[in-house]
């Protein structure tokens, strides 16, 4: 799986930006739910929009580091390139994040910001056919962790849709997994997202 992460110099025009589907059901019956993503970056950020189509959504927690997995959840997990941590964004319709750093699964920090929904500029809405998230990831954050890092080659990385407690649960991703149960923390199955 290949993605381009197109360049903005202006407003972002969301409609203009190519979007990749999160359509691999994994682990679960089909339950219908289907979501899609899109990114783009400037010298500063990484902008983030994640969607889902989804009738029945959970969205019970509201405190930063809840395990927002078990809601209607959007996920966006990458590897800098040259870098060995990846970062995980997880994100609930009410906007309550779970981010962390690490190496693997069982390698992980916390990450909590004084104001994690204005730090990200973490926006939520919800649609006719389900919700959507859009953030950003300022490049100062990730080069806390990545020193150097420049918005450049390639971004290794899956989007994710689950929902452990929903009505119907489910899991999806943009890049195949071929796992025998539930784990997004598997940075071997990432697809590559290059920078314009």
């Amino acid at each position: 799986m290949i993605y381009t992460i197109k360049k903005v110099n202006e407003a972002i025009h969301w409609e203009n930006i190519a979007a990749m589907t999160i359509d691999n059901v994994l682990w679960t019956a089909d339950t219908g739910v289907r979501g899609q993503g899109q990114l783009c970056y400037d010298n500063e950020r990484l902008y983030v929009h994640l969607s889902a189509a989804e009738k029945d959504i959970r969205a019970e927690y509201t405190q930063p580091l809840s395990p927002v997995h078990e809601d209607s959840c959007l996920e966006f997990f990458f590897q800098p390139e040259g870098y060995e941590n990846y970062f995980n964004f997880e994100v609930n319709p009410n906007g309550c994040s779970c981010v962390q750093v690490g190496s693997c699964r069982d390698d992980r920090i916390d990450i909590v910001r004084r104001n994690d929904p204005a730090y990200f500029d973490i926006r939520t809405n919800y649609t006719e056919d389900g919700w959507d998230v859009f953030y950003h990831i300022p490049l100062k954050f990730i080069r806390l962790f990545c020193p150097g890092y420049r918005f450049e080659g390639t971004l290794y990385a899956n989007l994710y849709k689950c929902g452990d407690k929903t009505i119907a649960p489910h899991y999806l991703s943009w890049a195949p997994i071929d796992l025998p149960k539930p784990d997004f923390h598997c940075p071997s199955y990432f697809g590559k997202m290059i920078f314009e």
